[in-house]
C-alpha cells in the first residue's frame, strides 16, 4: 500500500526531475479575486501567470495545493466527496503541451503508482461548431498511442454534445471503448465575454472502481455518470485559444494546467473502495469509533461528514490567515462545518466537548507537510472548543424556540432559518423534528431564506483584490502602505503574537483584522497612532527586493510563510539603517516614501470574531 506522503512526494519528485520547480501551497484564504471565499482549486493562485505574467520560478511548476469547496458540503457522505482536499498540480507556462503532459501523467500513474492501465479511461473535448473549434483529435491520437504501449486498444465511444451528466444515451462497451468526447464537461474558460480571455479543451482521467451501474442515474453508464463507477482522478486543461472580436483563435503561447485530487489518486493507487479508507482519514475514523462506540460500516455517512468537516475546519482556522467561526462570509462556513460535525456526532451519541481531539489528529497527520497547522495549534484548539460550547448551549435554546415557532402546528421558512442562523440549528434536524411531531414545513421557504444569506455573504466578499485591496488607486495604495505600518506598531505595542488575519482596503479607509484576546485600551490605540505618525514624519523610504521565502525568513521578514521550497517573493522595507519600521512579504502596491501618507488616524476598534480584533483607520491630508 502506498501512503499519502509517498504519493504526494513521488508526484513532486517525478515532475521535479522533468525540470519543474516545486512551489508551495498558497493560503486557503485567497487574495486577488472578488468572488472567491476560499481557494478552491490548484489553478486559482496561478491565474496571473496563466494569463501571461512571468512567474519568478520559471515556466514549469509543480505543487500540492490546499483546497476547500464549500459547495460540496452537502455532497459529503457518498464515499467520494470531501470539502477539503489537496490538488496535485503541474503547469507549463508557454512550454510543453498535450504530448508531454498526457504521456508524463500516464507514466506517473502506471509506472510510478503501478495502477492497472485497464482501469483508466479518458474524456476529451467533442468540439463546437458555434465556437469554430474542432474535436480534440490530437489528444485522442496521443492517448491511443499511450494505451497502445500497454497493449490496450483505445476505442473512441459515442459523442455527447448535450448535457454531459446524461451522456450519449446509448450502451457503451467499456472493454472496447477507452475514450469518450463531451462538450460541456471538457471545455474550460472563465465565463467572461471580454476579448483576450483564454480558453481551451480539457481532458479528464477516470478510474474504474468496479462498482455496478445504478440505473437511477440513467439507463446507460458512461464516464461522467454519477453512479460512482467511474471516478475522476485528474484533469489536464489545455489553454489553447484566446477570445477575439472574431471568435476563438489559437494562442501563440499555449499553457497546460493539470490538477489531480490526491485523495482520489490514493484510492486508485491502493484500490480502496472509497477515499475514507486512506491514511488521511483512517486515524479520524478510528477516533470517532472510540468516542461513539460505533463502527464506520454501521454509520458511514456520519463518520465521513465528521472526519471531513473537522479536517476542513482545522485547515481554515489553522491557516496563517486563519478564519474563526462567525456569522458572515468565510467565518460562516467555518461555523457551519464545526456545528454540522457536532450535530452528526450527537447522532452517534458522542457527549461532551470532543471536536478539538479530532483537530489534534488532523494536525498530527498533516503537520510536517503544512507546518502552519502546528504553528497555529493553540488557536485551532481554542476556537473549536469555544464554538462547540456555544453550539451546545444554543442547541438547547434552539429546541425551546422550535417549540415556540411551531406551536400552531406549522413552521415557516423564516423561522426555520432563524433557528439555523441564530441558534446554529441544522435544517436537517428541523426536518426530522417536524416529521416526528407532524408539523407543516415547506423546505423551499427555508432554502429561499438561505439563498438570500448566501448572496449577502458573497457580496460582502466583493472588492477583495490583491492583498485585500478594493482597487489600486493612489488613495488605496497610500492606505495599504499605512496598514503595514499599523501592523508593525500593533506588534510593538501588544506583542509579537499579533499577526494579520485579514484586510480590506478601499480609497476611503483601511480595515485590518488581527489576533488579540482583548479589546485595545484607548492608551494602546493612541500609542499605535503616535508610532505610525512618527514613522510617517520621519519620511522613511519604501523599497522592495525579490528573494526566496527561506531568505526572507532568515532576514526577519514578516509574512505568511506558506512556502517550504525556493519560491521567490517580494519583501517590502520601510526605512533604512537602524530605522526600519516594517519589513514584510507583500505583493501589493506601495508609495515610495512614508511622507506621502498624510496623518494616520484610527476611527474604530472592535471585535471581528472570537479572538480576532478589527481596526478601521483613515489618512487625513
Amino acid at each position: 500500500m502506498l501512503s499519502s506522503k509517498e504519493i504526494r512526494q513521488r508526484y513532486l519528485d517525478f515532475f521535479a526531475k522533468r525540470n519543474h520547480k516545486v512551489i508551495a501551497s498558497a493560503s486557503l484564504i485567497p487574495e486577488g479575486d472578488s468572488t472567491l471565499l476560499f481557494t478552491n482549486s490548484g489553478m486559482f493562485p496561478l491565474v496571473p501567470y496563466l494569463l501571461g505574467e512571468s512567474h519568478p520560478e520559471g515556466n514549469r511548476l509543480v505543487d500540492s495545493q490546499k483546497c476547500f469547496r464549500s459547495g460540496d458540503i452537502e455532497e459529503v457522505g457518498d464515499h467520494r466527496h470531501n470539502t477539503f482536499f489537496e490538488m496535485l498540480g503541474n503547469w507549463s507556462l508557454g512550454d510543453y503541451f498535450k504530448n508531454e503532459q498526457l504521456k508524463w501523467w500516464y507514466q506517473f500513474l502506471i509506472e510510478e503508482l503501478e495502477i492497472d492501465p485497464k482501469r483508466l479511461y479518458q474524456t476529451v473535448y467533442v468540439g463546437d461548431e458555434e465556437k469554430g473549434i474542432p474535436k480534440d483529435e490530437e489528444s485522442i491520437r496521443i492517448l491511443q498511442e499511450i494505451f497502445g504501449q500497454y497493449g490496450i486498444a483505445a476505442g473512441v465511444g459515442p459523442d455527447t454534445t448535450g448535457k454531459g451528466d446524461f451522456g450519449p444515451g446509448v450502451p457503451v462497451d467499456f472493454d472496447k471503448v477507452r475514450i469518450m468526447a463531451y462538450r460541456d464537461k471538457n471545455w474550460w474558460d472563465r465565463g467572461s465575454d471580454k476579448t483576450g480571455e483564454p480558453g481551451g479543451p480539457d481532458s479528464e482521467t477516470f478510474y474504474d472502481t468496479g462498482r455496478s451501474h445504478d440505473k437511477k442515474f440513467g439507463e446507460h453508464c458512461h464516464l461522467n455518470c454519477d453512479c460512482g463507477r467511474f471516478l475522476e482522478i485528474g484533469n489536464s486543461v489545455f489553454m489553447q485559444y484566446v477570445k477575439t472580436e472574431d471568435g476563438w483563435k489559437e494562442m501563440k503561447n499555449k499553457n497546460v494546467d493539470f490538477g489531480g485530487g490526491l485523495e482520489r489518486i490514493i484510492l486508485a493507487a491502493n484500490d480502496y473502495n472509497n477515499i475514507f479508507e486512506s491514511d488521511l482519514f483512517q486515524p479520524l475514523i478510528r477516533k470517532i469509533g472510540e468516542l461513539s462506540h460505533k463502527t464506520y460500516y454501521q454509520h458511514p455517512k456520519e463518520f465521513e461528514i465528521i472526519s471531513d468537516h473537522i479536517k476542513a475546519a482545522t485547515f481554515i482556522v489553522g491557516d496563517d490567515k486563519g478564519v474563526a467561526p462567525g456569522n458572515i462570509g468565510q467565518n460562516y462556513f467555518v461555523r457551519r462545518l464545526i456545528r454540522r460535525a457536532a450535530r452528526f456526532g450527537r447522532n452517534l451519541g458522542i457527549e461532551g466537548i470532543w471536536l478539538n481531539e479530532l483537530a489534534e489528529i488532523v494536525i498530527d497527520i498533516y503537520g510536517d507537510v503544512y507546518p502552519e497547522l502546528v504553528r497555529n495549534r493553540e488557536f485551532v484548539s481554542s476556537e473549536l472548543k469555544k464554538e462547540e460550547e456555544k453550539f451546545a448551549i444554543s442547541l438547547e435554546k434552539g429546541l425551546q424556540k422550535f417549540e415556540e415557532f411551531s406551536a400552531d402546528g406549522k413552521l415557516s421558512g423564516v423561522d426555520a432559518f432563524n433557528l439555523y442562523q441564530s441558534y446554529g440549528f441544522p435544517v436537517e434536524m428541523t426536518e426530522e423534528l417536524v416529521i416526528e411531531k407532524g408539523i407543516s414545513f415547506i423546505r423551499a421557504e427555508f432554502d429561499e431564506e438561505y439563498k438570500k444569506h448566501q448572496d449577502l455573504s458573497r457580496s460582502l466578499s466583493a472588492g477583495m483584490f490583491k492583498s485585500g485591496l478594493g482597487d489600486v488607486s493612489e488613495e488605496t495604495t497610500r492606505l495599504h502602505t499605512a496598514t503595514h505600518l499599523m501592523l508593525a506598531a500593533l506588534r510593538k505595542v501588544l506583542g509579537d503574537h499579533v499577526t494579520q488575519k485579514g484586510s480590506n482596503i478601499t480609497p476611503e479607509r483601511a480595515r485590518l483584522d488581527f489576533n488579540n484576546p482583548e479589546k485595545l485600551t484607548s492608551e494602546q490605540l493612541k500609542q499605535v497612532e503616535d508610532m505610525v505618525n512618527g514613522w510617517i514624519a520621519e519620511s522613511l523610504p519604501v523599497s522592495f527586493e525579490e528573494m526566496t521565502v527561506p531568505e526572507a525568513k532568515e532576514k526577519g521578514a514578516m509574512g505568511v510563510f506558506e512556502s517550504r521550497y525556493g519560491e521567490k517573493v517580494k519583501v517590502y522595507k520601510m526605512g533604512e539603517g537602524d530605522t526600519v519600521a516594517s519589513y514584510e512579504i507583500c505583493s501589493g502596491p506601495h508609495v515610495s516614501n512614508t511622507s506621502e501618507l498624510g496623518r494616520f488616524k484610527i476611527v474604530k476598534e472592535e471585535a471581528s470574531s472570537s479572538g480576532i480584533r478589527r481596526i478601521k483607520a483613515v489618512l487625513e491630508k
